[in-house]
């Protein structure tokens, strides 16, 4: 089936058979690149002395895998997998043209080696909508890297954050989760001076140092849960609503971003959370199918009610229309 490859075709052959299927036999390969097991162990040979860790397990259940190494090995994609890779990276960034950026550059390398008439119409669109500049700033990878390890073995860290008014100011936190929304990446984290938990913005950490402490997550951490929440405190306008509903039917409707839910009563739930847009959350708690009233939040009650008036306006405008002459039915 195989025998008019070369001795390197078979190796990248074999490579990317064990990538695809970690833990493959002897015998399998053997079956698929058509030669013997013993000629599998010299490819095996020639994949490992250009630098790949292919780990081996003797046994009925073992078999090939690649290994972790100290640089990545080459990877094999099929042209639907280069294809798909490379869209969904230029939909997500926007410096995807930019050869000097990590993710332009990576793209590059799958660009050269996409068949042509694949190559020029993706090389096209990433070209375009390079130039949107509409997207949510990207951070560093090797600060993203530093905090994704720092959650996973638990290590506290100091770090500099720049705020809204352009000033930096050293912080010295516990990184629970690293969360993409919308867009953005966030470190949430506990804070130790402000002991309160933050959703800090990642591309305006400006250094980050791993420290020795170590510390122990919440054990119910829901991260996506906890940082929409964060999001929704500390903006202006402070929000409070009573939702005439118990707390297990509101929950599903009412958007994390708009704060915190608890229930008052079997069937009332309160909602309190802040906004710097009131019309714009007022227009999410129409989403709410159930009756609700303002307790503390003037500004998005009067909000409310400027949208009531022009959809009662809008209203009105159609039945004037119907019946410019006010004729009772």
């Amino acid at each position: 089936m195989n025998g008019d490859l070369s001795p390197t075709s078979r190796a990248l052959l074999l490579l990317e058979l064990i990538q695809n299927s970690p833990g493959i036999s002897a015998s399998r390969l053997a079956e698929r690149l058509g030669v013997s097991e013993r000629a599998i162990g010299r490819y095996v040979g020639i994949v490992r002395e250009a630098g790949v860790p292919i780990e081996s397990t003797r046994g009925p259940y073992g078999g090939y895998r690649v290994g972790r190494g100290a640089r990545v090995p080459p990877l094999m994609f099929t042209t639907t997998e280069a294809l798909a890779l490379v869209m969904a990276a230029l939909d997500g960034h926007h410096n995807a043209a930019d050869t000097a950026d990590p993710v332009g550059s990576a793209l590059g390398k799958i660009m050269r080696v996409l068949p042509e008439s694949v190559a020029s119409p993706v090389d096209a669109v990433r070209r375009i909508t390079a130039g949107r500049g509409q997207d949510p700033p990207t951070p560093e990878p090797e600060t993203t890297a530093t905090l994704v390890q720092a959650c996973t073995s638990n290590r506290s860290l100091r770090l500099v954050y720049r705020v809204n008014s352009g000033a930096e100011h050293p912080m010295e936190v516990d990184p629970w989760a690293v969360v993409v929304r919308h867009g953005r990446w966030y470190l949430l984290c506990w804070s130790h001076a402000k002991k309160a938990r933050r959703g800090l913005r990642i591309d305006r950490i400006r250094s980050v140092e791993l420290l020795d402490g170590t510390f122990t997550p919440p054990a119910d951490l829901n991260p996506k849960q906890a940082l929409e929440e964060q999001l929704s405190e500390g903006w202006k306008y402070r929000v409070e609503v009573v939702i005439d509903a118990a707390f297990d039917d509101v929950a599903p409707c009412v958007p994390r971003a708009l704060g915190r839910l608890e229930a008052i009563t079997p069937t009332t739930t309160r909602l309190t959370g802040s906004t710097e847009n009131p019309a714009w959350y007022v227009s999410q708690l129409t989403e709410i199918r159930v009756p609700f009233r303002f307790v503390e939040s003037p500004e998005v009650q009067a909000a409310a009610e400027a949208l009531g008036r022009r959809l009662l306006a809008s209203v009105q405008s159609v039945a004037q229309v119907n019946d410019p002459a006010g004729n009772e039915g």
